[in-house]
């Protein structure tokens, strides 16, 4: 039997770790971070989830939603919930819903304020749309 200290981070499951980050942020930022986990995790029954990147800054680490590679990182700001598409420039946006990082040759992310609306439809579009390009990468393009 494994007992490392490596094997307990993994054994708080990465669903109870982000469960902990949205009680931890228990104002609008919780539940923003909630209802975009829910509405990835619908859209794309095969996600994995991963807290990645601990730091003394940042000991609860940040949520990751992969499949065959990073879809999107959530950071939680003072003043928005921001996710992030490592393979943002290549997609396609007609809704206009990126709003951040937009000079950045590769990534793009949506900042989510206190009360903004998260447009389901167009978000779910979206986060398939990485899974795309994540999952396409193995195939000839």
């Amino acid at each position: 039997m494994n007992t490392s200290a490596s094997s307990s981070p993994q054994d708080t499951s990465a669903s109870q770790q982000i469960d902990a980050i949205i009680t931890m942020h228990g104002d609008w930022r919780g539940k923003t971070l909630a209802q975009l986990r829910g509405l990835i995790k619908a859209a794309d029954p095969a996600v994995v989830e991963e807290v990645k990147w601990k730091k003394p800054s940042r000991p609860e680490g940040v949520p990751v939603w992969s499949h065959d590679g990073i879809i999107g990182v959530v950071d939680i700001l003072k003043s928005a919930v921001r996710l992030t598409f490592p393979k943002g420039a290549q997609l396609n946006d007609p809704h206009k819903l990126c709003n951040a990082r937009l000079d950045s040759n590769t990534v793009r992310a949506i900042d989510f304020r206190e009360g903004d609306t998260i447009p389901e439809a167009a978000f779910t579009a979206l986060i398939l749309e990485a899974v795309g390009l994540n999952t396409a990468k193995g195939r000839s393009r």
